[in-house]
């Protein structure tokens, strides 16, 4: 299945070599989850905070079915 991934801030870093636009397209094997991606991609443990697939607030074990975008948020500090 394919599933567009967006990172954000500074987890634009992990996206694989000649991505554009702070996305690219994974095939991902039936089932995954939220936190395959993650463990794919290489992220530390912990740099992701806020999870979205399809504009709607999501969890590291949601189950992701073919034509997902998936947008991945680090911890954001400031006040």
């Amino acid at each position: 299945m394919n599933v567009d991934i967006r990172l954000y801030a500074t987890l634009t870093r992990f996206l694989p070599m000649g991505a554009k636009n702070k996305s690219c397209i994974l095939d991902l094997p039936e089932p995954s989850v939220v936190g395959d991606v993650i463990k794919i991609l290489g992220l530390p443990d912990k740099s992701v905070k806020l999870i979205f697939i399809n504009g709607v607030h999501a969890a590291l074990h949601t189950a992701l079915k073919d034509g997902d975008r998936v947008g991945l948020f680090p911890p954001v500090g400031g006040g």
